[in-house]
């Protein structure tokens, strides 16, 4: 027919003979009943599909050469494009039809099984007659109905459920959803729907969510839900400014605890414990953030912010942190592992880097470490090096020349005391044993020199040690530091019970005063040993009101010291040690005035350090504003502490007085460097 030029009324008449098949089909899918019609559709769209299959094939010739010379639709599509007109948009056929798969989703929502081949099958045919028949006929509708759903059901939910309880119905919804599309519809829907499930379910909640008394994110927190915690941190990044909301709670939360641990003044009565807390607060929202929030930088930030900003907070924090390490290294570390110790020590760094005021705590850590290394009471010299190389690679050399130093002068004074014992060990016979630890005066923390009446038996050996050195080093000068020597005494009490007692050069110097007198009033002893007040009082108190060692007794018997009291020598004195260690009664952590001084000693380094940061940056930029010079030197010194504006005009004011700069004449503000 083509050939003869029949091809528009073989076209014409394809179209009215499949109209009129395609009519007749529609009334008898209409006619079926109930469950019958999704049934006896998709049978239909199958016969469907065959003949149209069939047709293409018997009318391949009009397909190749008549419909694309005059444009017209193809035989495949046409009969497609006939089905969606007569069939599918029939008025009767589409409402039922959009209800019918609406109704299935529903009922699967709520628990029921449906056929789900059969709604692959519906849903495939509404594809394929075009995205726009899917999107307009069934997807439009179902999104409409998806987010009524939804929006009551998580009224519903919030009003009964914890916060717990409710993510993790969201967190089933929402899979629900994924797996639906998976199963029976286009996966360009997943997109969509999960939107209106995020949207009703989570976005509209969130702040009451995260809000909820007794089970929101704080509770979550404190309790160590990590799982809930998970979940709600995998659900909120659905949505927009979720996790923006977490974290700004969550950072809240850990500045108000924060500022609370360091105002709490139980807290602060034992700087280690305190150390210890904030180690374990730091360790726990680790493990929350590891865990729960996926190692989430932008938490891991918000911590390390909120962390620096309460430490901050309380001055004496520097104080504690070295307080903290001493303890450690004094005895906490004890038998542990070396990856303990490291791990112990990674942490304190952890905290020193939050630290604004890094040259505080440089300040301590020299005190405590010389005690430590004076003293041999320092766990490890393997773990004490370790941290002075942590610090080093924090701060720089600069920072740790010194601490390298002191422990140079402990080598170095090892090698001296063996010199001296070679050379003079004949002449010191039977008398007492020097061990000295020459310190070089710049490396070591700057003691007040005390003056102190050593005993003359004591005296002569110094002398001797004296001479030996200075013989062998030119152009140096000793003083001696009674207040950080020990001694060992070998004591005799009633009934020629023997002891050797461990004790502090002060220490020593009272007890031998009793080898002459059996009673001494605190006069007597401050006058021949010139040991200062405070000194006096602890070493004596030591002496003479700790339990166990109390190898001097006291009159009147009473906790303190007063200058009124007087002193024997305790006969009935026992111990089932052989060796008795008796401690000075120590202030662990300094007390107010011992704080101001410090600072004031901190504050009188910082003015170099801050004249050396304006002079370079000067004679760099040669003219300068006032508050850029303020912004520089504060950027060049914020690794070691944070500069007070206040203190750097004094300082330029300084340098301008000793002609370094000059203002500008023109600009009061603007200050000029002088070669």
């Amino acid at each position: 027919m083509v050939l003869h030029k029949f091809g528009e009324k073989l076209y014409s008449g394809l179209v009215t003979t499949m109209t009129s098949h395609l009519k007749e089909i529609s009334n008898s899918i209409e006619a079926a009943q109930g469950g019958l019609f999704l049934d006896e559709l998709n049978r239909k769209w199958a016969d469907h599909n065959k003949a149209l299959q069939m047709i293409r094939d018997i009318l391949m010739y009009m397909d190749r050469t008549f419909i694309p010379n005059t444009h017209k639709t193809p035989v495949h599509e046409l009969g497609l494009n006939l089905w969606r007109d007569v069939v599918i948009h029939s008025h009767a056929i589409q409402s039922r039809l959009q209800a019918i798969l609406l109704e299935n989703v529903r009922r699967e929502r709520s628990g029921e099984v449906i056929d789900r081949g059969l709604m692959r099958s519906i849903t495939k045919m509404l594809m394929d007659l075009g995205p726009s028949v899917y999107q307009d006929d069934f997807e439009k509708h179902f999104l409409e109905v998806s987010a009524d759903f939804y929006r009551l059901e998580s009224q519903e939910f919030i009003e009964s459920c914890d916060c717990g309880e409710y993510l993790k119905k969201a967190e089933r919804r929402l899979n629900e959803e994924i797996e639906r599309v998976s199963h029976y519809l286009d996966t360009r829907s997943e997109v969509k729907i999960t939107n209106v499930v995020e949207m009703e379910m989570i976005e509209s909640h969130m702040h009451r969510l995260v809000q909820m008394e007794n089970s929101g994110l704080i509770n979550m927190i404190v309790d160590e839900k990590y799982e809930d915690l998970g979940r709600m941190y995998c659900l909120f990044r659905r949505v927009s400014n979720g996790l923006v909301l977490i974290r700004d709670v969550m950072t809240s939360y850990i500045r108000d605890t924060g500022k609370q641990l360091l105002t709490d003044p139980e807290r602060l009565k034992d700087p280690v414990d305190f150390v210890q807390h904030l180690l374990d607060l730091k360790d726990k929202y680790d493990k929350i953030i590891t865990s729960a929030f996926k190692n989430d930088k932008t938490f891991q930030n918000a911590l390390n912010s909120s962390f620096e900003y309460f430490i901050n907070l309380n001055s004496r924090s520097p104080e504690f942190i070295s307080l903290f390490v001493d303890d450690k290294l004094r005895k906490g570390l004890r038998g542990v592992t070396e990856e303990d110790v490291e791990l112990v020590l990674d942490k304190v760094m952890m905290l020193f880097r939050y630290l604004q005021e890094k040259d505080v705590f440089e300040k301590y850590y020299k005190q405590h470490l010389a005690k430590r290394l004076l003293s041999g009471k320092s766990v490890s010299d393997d773990a004490e090096r370790s941290l002075i190389v942590k610090l080093k690679t924090e701060c720089g050399y600069q920072f740790t020349s010194k601490l390298e130093g002191m422990f140079t002068d402990m080598k170095t004074s090892q090698d001296t005391m063996q010199g001296f014992h070679a050379s003079h060990g004949s002449d010191i016979g039977d008398g007492p044993m020097l061990s000295v630890q020459v310190l070089t005066t710049g490396s070591w923390p700057t003691q007040p020199i005390t003056t102190c009446n050593l005993p003359a038996e004591i005296l002569g050996i110094c002398e001797k040690f004296r001479n030996y050195y200075l013989g062998t080093h030119t152009g140096r000068r000793l003083s001696w530091q009674t207040n950080m020597g020990t001694a060992d005494l070998k004591a005799t009490f009633g009934k020629g019970q023997k002891h050797e007692l461990n004790v502090s050069t002060y220490q020593m110097c009272v007890l031998m005063l009793f080898n002459d007198a059996d009673r001494l009033s605190y006069k007597e002893i401050e006058q021949v040993t010139e040991i200062p007040t405070s000194d006096l009082k602890r070493c004596l108190q030591s002496l003479a009101c700790v339990k166990g060692k109390n190898v001097l007794r006291k009159e009147p018997m009473s906790k303190d010291i007063a200058d009124t009291d007087t002193f024997l020598f305790n006969d009935k004195y026992t111990s089932k040690f052989f060796k008795v260690k008796v401690g000075t009664v120590a202030a662990q952590r300094e007390s107010e005035p011992e704080n101001q001084e410090t600072r004031q000693r901190v504050e009188e380094d910082r003015k170099p350090q801050i004249e050396a940061a304006i002079v370079r940056i000067m004679k760099a930029r040669r003219v300068l504003d006032h508050n850029n010079i303020v912004a520089e030197v504060t950027k060049q010194l914020q690794s070691r502490f944070l500069p007070n504006p206040v203190v750097i005009k004094k300082r330029i004011e300084s340098l301008i007085e000793r002609e370094f700069l000059e203002r500008d004449k023109g600009d009061r503000k603007l200050y000029r460097y002088l070669a």
